[in-house]
């Protein structure tokens, strides 16, 4: 089996706000194979997107790096701010507005690390789609036995 990895990157400024992640990131996902059978899963990625720029944006105080690289198997979401410490998840007090983005990252993503740079840091989290290549099963299927 031959995997090809394909990948986007671009930078989001703190001036620019979360939606511009949000449609950049949709936009890139509509190219993968399986976007289009998995709507859920879009909505999933952009969420987590959505929560990992706006870490970067309003607790890092720093422009958000985002790369989004597809290996056949998991859609690694990364994200690298200018602050090198660490997220931590935070218990917020019902009706706090914040606090919540590391565990909703947590929760939605199959799996998810982070690393100190010298220059900051970096989140990253995998998805997993359920079928990653939805036209593979159609040409077997098409190819008989």
């Amino acid at each position: 089996m031959v995997v090809k990895a394909m990948g986007w990157a671009h930078s989001f400024r703190m001036s620019e706000g979360v939606r511009a992640g949000r449609e950049w990131t949709r936009g890139r996902l509509d190219s993968l194979p399986w976007a289009a059978a998995e709507p859920d899963m879009v909505d999933t990625i952009v969420l987590a997107v959505s929560e990992l720029i706006t870490n970067a944006h309003i607790h890092a105080h720093s422009d958000a790096h985002l790369v989004l690289t597809w290996d056949g198997d998991c859609l690694h979401v990364s994200v690298h701010d200018e602050d090198p410490t660490l997220p931590r998840q935070r218990e917020p007090e019902p009706g706090e507005v914040s606090g919540r983005g590391v565990a909703i990252v947590r929760t939605l993503a199959d799996e998810w690390g982070m690393r100190c740079q010298r220059h900051g840091k970096t989140v990253t989290a995998c998805f997993r789609p359920a079928d990653p290549d939805p036209g593979a099963a159609a040409a077997e299927g098409a190819g008989g036995s």
